[in-house]
């Protein structure tokens, strides 16, 4: 498995979703103003911790549209965070695009399920890595390839979601193979369903809830070389980095615990994942 900065050096400065284009800018990047009140100091003083939730993000987020009630792992992991703070949970409704817009205009405080790219750190910074995730691919069920290098041409069809970071996976190690670029993730899942595409690129996390809610889908592959990111939380750029040494602090202190892992498959096993579902080899 390539290590962060070989995979950063895969995808290149250009991997970014396309909701970001244009907000990068020298004021941006210079993040919080001096002498603005920190984020840490704010959580301490307000009680608060606020953290942007992707409503459809299953099962990294989720809503119950009747209720308002929110689940997920990264919900859970939220919780546990705002407990050790001795604070309120504060969730606002946000998308994968625009959290990033989000801490930035210090909405909110923190955002669990950011993929760091070059571009994403001139703006704002980035916790340790909460897990890894593969990337995968799902395929028609008389489409079995082994390696990258078998997907690489142009007879191959391969729908990803447009400015993602399956986008630049594909795009730099399947490049003879014809992509088929769409707005979301769900519809290149529909072109894999309907016949269109031979395969579908996504990370493990959304691939095996996408394989569990369609049986039909042939194989869930894990091409090799084995290719990986992280998920990562993002935070506001800012002088006094207290905020960002305590939630890494944090992340590894569960992670060492076992309390991380313990959330991410309890949440799996809610939508019928269980561990015998991973991949062999793999781990989060």
């Amino acid at each position: 498995m390539v290590s962060r900065r070989n995979l950063g050096a895969l995808l290149g400065a250009g991997t970014v979703a396309a909701a970001m284009g244009g907000f990068v800018t020298a004021a941006a990047a210079q993040g919080a103003p001096a002498g603005e009140e920190s984020t840490f100091d704010r959580i301490r003083r307000t009680k608060k911790l606020r953290i942007g939730a992707v409503a459809g993000g299953a099962p990294y987020y989720s809503k119950d549209l009747s209720t308002g009630q929110w689940k997920g792992f990264y919900i859970d992991i939220s919780k546990a965070l705002a407990e050790e703070l001795e604070c309120q949970l504060e969730i606002t409704e946000t998308t994968w695009g625009n959290s990033i817009l989000d801490l930035q205009a210090n909405k909110i405080d923190i955002f669990f399920g950011v993929n760091p790219t070059p571009k994403r750190a001139l703006v704002i910074d980035f916790s340790v890595p909460v897990f890894s995730n593969a990337f995968t691919m799902l395929t028609k069920k008389d489409f079995a390839p082994k390696t990258w290098a078998e997907m690489n041409n142009p007879d191959v069809k391969i729908a990803v979601d447009l400015g993602s970071s399956h986008d630049a996976v594909v795009s730099r190690l399947c490049p003879k193979a014809q992509i088929m670029r769409l707005k979301a993730a769900d519809e290149a899942t529909a072109a894999l369903l309907s016949g269109r595409v031979d395969a579908q690129c996504l990370i493990l996390m959304l691939s095996l809830t996408v394989k569990k809610k369609n049986p039909n889908i042939g194989q869930l592959l894990v091409p090799t070389p084995v290719f990986s990111t992280t998920s990562n939380a993002g935070l506001r750029r800012e002088a006094d980095k207290t905020w960002r040494d305590y939630v890494n602090t944090w992340i590894e202190y569960n992670k060492g615990l076992g309390f991380i892992r313990s959330a991410i498959i309890s949440n799996m096993e809610l939508v019928g994942i269980t561990e015998a579902d991973m991949p062999p080899g793999i781990s989060l």
